[in-house]
């Protein structure tokens, strides 16, 4: 019984000790994303790839939406001015302003 249990406490470390290994691994993982790599973006030259890979809450739809209005406008004169497009609200342009150039 003895030997048992000391059986089950060297097992239940050694879980317990390779599952805080796991952690940082994935973490490394995670911060290898496009997102990670990608400091700014300019919004008046990148495509709607490179917008959705570097901006908050900007999937492709809105990525495209964003080339599509400037395609038709012309180029943003401020960053602000990306609150025009739809579906693109005064706190996505906040969130994002450090991460958007002209």
């Amino acid at each position: 019984m003895k030997a048992i249990r000391m059986m089950l406490a060297c097992v239940c470390a050694v879980i317990f000790l390779t599952g805080g290994i796991a952690g940082p691994v994935f973490a490394e993982v995670k911060a290898g994303s496009e997102k990670a790599f990608a400091i700014t973006v300019n919004i008046n030259k990148a495509d709607a790839k490179e917008l959705a890979a570097v901006l908050h809450n900007i999937g492709e739809t809105k990525a495209e939406a964003i080339v599509k209005y400037r395609d038709e406008h012309g180029s943003f004169s401020s960053k602000e001015q990306l609150s025009n497009v739809k579906g693109i609200g005064a706190r996505t342009v906040k969130k994002n302003a450090a991460l958007i150039t002209l």
